[in-house]
This record gives structure tokens, C-alpha cells and sequence, in this order.
């Protein structure tokens, strides 16, 4: 019997890679990362910013009033604030959206968060100092351009640089943090609103002051955050981002005292590529993903008109049907905003154990239900200001969780050359939908002064959200736990077939 043949050592070395392929094992790496301080830094230097953005929404909702008074220094009606501003900085995030998610694919994470916040800081500092409406309607279409520009390039470093195991909590907090700053707008407007403490033309100048000082706190620790080491080795700079999962592993080792352990999942091998062009994006979305488009286009216009339209106007419900003082309507945002971010903070960690599909699912249809309710409630007159303030809190609880959701969904159901794209695309397009035709609708309704027109606009942001819920539990992506290449395979990796060629 003769022996079987050996393997020649020349057969036993691996093949050489075809040119412009690189061979990674990053993204694995990352995600066996166990929760350290570099993580937190991510979060405290990313996530915070969006507390600046709730504490903008809520100043200039609750303050419409004081600029609409004389000696505001400011000409200006009420109404304009809350529709014609409100829709000029939906319309600038939407533009920054897609103005800077289309950069952020092609120039990087850490250059586009780090210009977009410096756009928010010198467009709200301007805002400071507006004198006609025209100026405050510019300033608020820059502030909106800025924050537009964080949405892309935040959602798409966070969820690269997160384990994915804990991808859905971290991400739902992140985006609940901006109810913190909606709470502290209240409170802050309770306070800029009272004559006795500042004049007429003085406090909603400084509101827009605080939003600076903030900004450049989170500025200074944003310059530490590092750039995805995703986008890196698919834009032919492996050696940065082995040097960047190095350094992140160097330091959680010296924290916790014991080596990490083994890298659990093959390598994947990328094409280095040029930039991605509209068409390649588009095809990718439209053919490629036509359930996932479905689904994040359903969950983005279900959550904008809910929040940028009923939400919002919240003061303008109060002091029209309950009688709240003016100065007073901080106190009852402020409820509710507690309610919204408790939501993704306690509900934050389901979305990775029970998974995504059942808490969209039920996030979404459990807040059209109880709106439908409250709806019900405000027509038969049977609410106060404080039991109307109770049912909005519940309604938000589950809500904000899926709101947040929704976010999470679209940046990482899609490859990761399109991410920030995708994102600043489905928050332009539900925001444009919902956001700007919204406010115009509710405010339209809610200023008529009749119960009914009001009731109205509970029951179609109630419907849509419940709707958003059903599309969820019928096309929606088990995608907790699991890796974002598992999910969506980068563009620009190698098929098997091609890795020995």
C-alpha cells in the first residue's frame, strides 16, 4: 500500500492576495471588544451632541411667544416661529443630511463630525444676534444644516465603532440623550422667559448663548474620538486602522488587567475602490435593498411627523385648550421629555435580547394605540393639562424608544460604503415628509381653536406610527447581536469565488 501523497510546502503557504485586496480581521475585533473607557469616550464625544440639539428645539418652541412680543428686539410673529422656522430648519438638516452623509462616505467619519458641529456653533452663535425675521429664518436654516450633518456622520462612526452585541442599547441611548436637552430647554426657557430676571430683548438671546458653550465643551472632546477603522480599510488605509484597533485593545487590556480574548470569525477581504457615485448608491437602495428601503422610509416619516409636528407644539396645545401660562409650559415639556428618554434607557437593552423586529414592532404600534386613546380622551374633554401631560408621557415612553430605533435600523441594514448616505437619505425623505408637512398641518389645525381639528392630528400621527409598526413585524431585519458585514456585505469585498483569483 503506498502512502498518500504529501502536500508540497509550496501548496501549504497561503496565496498571495490579488492586487488592491486587503485582509482584515477589524471588523471582528471590534466587536469582541468588552465595554471600557474607550468606549465611553466615544460616547461622551459623539452622543452628548444631540443633547445640544433637544435643548434647540425646545428653547425655540417654548420661547415663539417672547420673540413675537414687542421689545424683543426682533420683528416677528409667533407664527412664523412655529411654522415658517420650524419648517426652515427641517429643511436645513435636510440638506445637511444629505450634503454632508454624501461627504462623510467619501472623506471620513471624524473630518465631517468635527466640521458639521463647527457649523451648528457659528450658526447658532449668529442666531444670538438676529434683528428681522429674514436673519433668524437664515440662521435657523444653517443651525438645521449643521445638526442635519451630525445624523449622518454620527449614527455611522457609532455603530462602526460599538460591539454589536451591545450596538442597539448604546444606540437607542444615544439618540434618546436628546430628550436630556429638551428638559433642560425647559427648564432653561422657565427661567430666560421671566422679565424679572432678564429683559425682553436679553433672554432668548442668551438661550441661543448656551447652545455655544455646550457645543465647544463637546468639541474639545470630540478632537479625541478616532476615525472608523471600517471606513478606513475601505478607503486603502489598512495600516490606520490596524493602528487604531491596536491602540483600542493596548488600552482596554492596561484597564482590565487580562488579555482579550481570541478573535472569534474569519477575516474579510476589500477591494480598495474610489468613491462611490450617486448611481452605485441608488442601485444599492433601490434594487439591491428594496424591503429594507420600504421599511426605513416607514419608520423614518411614522417618527418625524409624531415628533416634529404633534410633539412640538406641544405649548401651543397647552395654552390654547388648558389655559397654561406661557411661562409655565416649560414645566409640562419637561415631564414628557423625562418620559422619552427613559424609554430607549430602559427599553435600550431589549432591542438586543428579545431583538429588533418585536420591539420596533410593539414600540411603534403600543404608541399609535395609546395616542389613538388620548385622542379619544381629548375629544370627550375628560383630560387636564396634568392627566393630557400623563398620556403623552406614556405615548412618548414607547415611542422615543422606537423613534430611536429608527436610526439604528438604517445604519446598519445597509453596506458600509452607503452607510452615512443612507442615513442622511431616509432622515431628509421621513423628515421632509413628516417634518416640514407636520408642522405645517398641525399648526394649521391647532390654531383653529377647535377640538376636533386638534384631535385630528393626534389620530394621522397616531396612524402613521402604527402603520410604521405593522411594515416592521411584516419586512423587518433580525439584526441584533450580529456583525454589520453579516448584515449588509461591504460593497467593495471580495466574493469567495474570487479569493484565491
Amino acid at each position: 500500500m503506498t502512502d498518500p501523497v504529501k502536500p508540497s510546502p509550496s501548496s501549504q503557504r497561503p496565496r498571495p492576495l490579488p492586487p488592491g485586496v486587503v485582509e482584515t480581521d477589524v471588523p471582528a475585533r471590534l466587536d469582541r471588544l468588552p465595554w471600557s473607557r474607550w468606549h465611553w469616550r466615544i460616547v461622551i464625544g459623539l452622543g452628548t451632541v444631540w443633547i445640544l440639539d433637544g435643548l434647540e428645539v425646545t428653547i425655540v418652541g417654548n420661547m415663539a411667544g417672547r420673540l413675537a412680543e414687542d421689545g424683543s428686539g426682533i420683528s416677528i410673529t409667533t407664527a412664523q416661529v412655529t411654522t415658517v422656522a420650524a419648517a426652515v430648519y427641517v429643511a436645513g438638516a435636510c440638506c445637511g443630511a444629505l450634503f454632508f452623509g454624501w461627504l462623510t462616505d467619501r472623506l471620513g467619519r471624524k473630518k465631517l463630525f468635527m466640521v458639521t458641529l463647527a457649523v451648528y456653533l457659528a450658526a447658532t452663535a449668529v442666531t444670538a444676534v438676529s434683528w428681522t425675521a429674514w436673519f433668524f429664518f437664515l440662521c435657523r436654516f444653517f443651525t438645521g444644516f449643521g445638526i442635519g450633518g451630525e445624523y449622518a456622520a454620527i449614527n455611522s462612526a457609532i455603530d462602526e465603532l460599538i460591539p454589536a452585541r451591545l450596538r442597539g442599547r448604546i444606540d437607542l441611548v444615544i439618540n434618546g440623550s436628546f430628550w436630556i436637552g429638551a428638559g433642560l430647554g425647559a427648564f432653561a426657557s422657565i427661567a430666560l422667559l421671566n422679565t424679572s430676571l432678564f429683559a425682553t430683548d436679553v433672554g432668548w438671546r442668551l438661550a441661543f448663548a448656551i447652545g455655544v458653550v455646550l457645543g465647544l465643551v463637546i468639541l474639545l472632546v470630540r478632537r479625541h474620538v478616532p476615525e472608523s477603522p471600517r471606513w478606513l480599510f475601505t478607503h486603502g488605509r489598512a495600516d490606520e486602522a490596524e493602528r487604531v484597533v491596536a491602540e483600542a485593545e493596548q488600552a482596554i487590556e492596561r484597564e482590565t488587567g487580562r488579555r482579550l480574548p481570541p478573535v472569534d470569525g474569519p477575516p474579510i477581504r476589500i477591494r480598495e475602490r474610489g468613491p462611490i457615485g450617486f448611481t452605485t448608491i441608488v442601485r444599492t437602495v433601490i434594487v439591491r435593498y428594496p424591503r429594507r428601503t420600504a421599511l426605513g422610509l416607514a419608520l423614518f416619516i411614522g417618527q418625524a411627523f409624531l415628533y416634529n409636528a404633534v410633539t412640538f407644539g406641544y405649548a401651543t396645545i397647552l395654552t390654547t385648550y388648558f389655559d397654561v401660562p406661557e411661562g409655565d409650559t416649560g414645566y409640562y415639556f419637561a415631564v414628557i421629555a423625562l418620559g422619552n428618554f427613559l424609554g430607549p434607557l430602559l427599553l435600550g437593552h431589549l432591542f438586543d435580547s428579545v431583538g429588533r423586529k418585536p420591539m420596533i414592532a410593539g414600540t411603534y404600534l403600543g404608541s399609535g394605540l395609546l395616542l389613538f386613546a388620548t385622542a379619544a380622551l381629548f375629544q370627550r374633554g375628560a383630560l387636564s393639562a396634568t392627566t393630557m401631560t400623563a398620556c403623552w408621557t406614556a405615548v412618548l415612553f414607547l415611542a422615543s424608544a422606537g423613534a430611536s430605533a429608527a436610526y439604528l435600523t438604517v445604519s446598519e441594514i445597509f453596506p458600509l460604503e452607503t452607510r452615512a448616505m443612507c442615513i442622511a437619505f431616509f432622515y431628509a425623505v421621513g423628515t421632509a415628509v413628516g417634518g416640514i408637512s407636520g408642522p405645517l398641518l398641525f399648526n394649521g389645525l391647532v390654531s383653529s381653536g377647535e377640538v376636533s381639528d386638534t384631535t385630528l392630528a393626534f389620530c394621522v400621527g397616531a396612524a402613521l406610527m402604527a402603520l410604521a409598526g405593522l411594515v416592521e413585524a411584516a419586512i423587518g431585519v433580525k439584526a441584533e447581536r450580529r456583525s454589520l458585514e453579516s448584515l449588509a456585505a461591504p460593497l467593495s469585498e471580495v466574493a469567495p469565488s474570487q479569493k484565491g483569483s
